[in-house]
């Protein structure tokens, strides 16, 4: 069984709704606990997760607190892991022992769960899979970081299987699958096999996603982000030109087009000169010729013609 799932809920009826949307789309295997009256009634969240053969990702945002009911939550052949990003998110385990992941943090547990809650405004990413893909003892869940470089790669390729799991045949499933499972290895155990060439589309998304958060930063560079994500600058230029198009090129368009974006502000306030060395051209110059490449009109041009709702890049 295999599927998406796509949900943003408020109101009096969104947890009924919430449940037979998961219930439809993720089945009995990743079945849904029992919540709180509290967490029914006030439920407000967004939900997107995907699954594939035995394995469930989702990402979770809530707007108000979270709480299942106390009633046994999993089973034994599964293991989870949690990445936090904003908030806070806490489990119980039989026995009563709680366990808290704040933001920034990867948990990693095994077996049933007593409960667990989150934080009102907590987002957070849960990757469910069986036990037997992460070999590691029982007891006290592993935790570390969630910014190194296996679990970028691990939530790029997650973004991905959930936009294109609908169009992707047996053969793709497939290696989407056990990708999933092999980056949730690296992420909980560390080391990442950079020349598997099944691991190239997770690690070209994840670097385009750390260069959209730092296209005005002028250190960005392939060499910077290969650093980052702990793979040699070859590797990672060898994983884009797999998808036909280099990474400096990549940040360059992406410069571009966030300076398009700027140029068409309603009320700006920024000159050209100003746009140019916030993107990280060398001078306006180097920047009038970069953009009438690319768009076909200066950027004079194109401001005094272009709308914010007429306009396509």
């Amino acid at each position: 069984m295999n599927g998406t799932f796509s949900v943003s809920l408020s109101g009096a009826n969104a947890f009924g709704d919430f449940a037979r949307e998961w219930r439809t789309r993720m089945g009995d295997t990743f079945a849904l606990p029992s919540f709180s009256r509290t967490t029914v009634a006030g439920f407000a969240a967004r939900s997107r997760g995907f699954r594939v053969r035995d394995l469930m990702f989702n990402r979770f945002e809530n707007a108000a607190a979270l709480r299942t009911a106390g009633l046994r939550v999993g089973t034994d052949d599964h293991v989870r892991l949690w990445i936090v990003h904003r908030g806070t998110w806490r489990f119980g385990e039989p026995g009563g022992i709680e366990h808290t992941a704040p933001a920034g943090r990867l948990l990693v547990q095994t077996g049933k769960l007593s409960h667990f809650s989150a934080a009102p405004r907590t987002t957070a990413q849960v990757l469910v899979l069986p036990a037997a893909e992460i070999r590691r003892g029982r007891g006290m869940p592993a935790t570390g970081p969630a910014d190194t470089a296996e679990v970028r790669l691990l939530t790029a390729h997650a973004t991905m299987v959930s936009r294109m799991l609908g169009g992707l045949g047996p053969a793709g499933v497939d290696a989407a699958r056990d990708t999933l499972a092999e980056l949730a290895r690296a992420a909980v155990g560390g080391g990442l096999d950079d020349v598997e060439p099944l691991l190239s589309p997770a690690l070209a998304q994840a670097a385009r996603d750390l260069a959209d958060g730092r296209l005005t930063d002028p250190a960005l560079s392939p060499a910077a982000l290969a650093r980052k994500l702990n793979v040699s600058t070859r590797t990672l230029q060898r994983a884009f030109a797999r998808e036909g198009q280099s990474l400096s090129a990549y940040i360059r368009d992406r410069r571009l087009d966030e300076a398009r974006r700027a140029l068409i502000t309603p009320h700006r306030r920024m000159t050209i000169s100003d746009i140019a060395a916030r993107w990280q051209f060398a001078d306006s110059g180097h920047f009038a010729r970069a953009f009438r490449k690319r768009y076909g009109r200066t950027p004079t041009d194109y401001a005094a013609t272009a709308t914010p709702e007429t306009d396509v890049a």
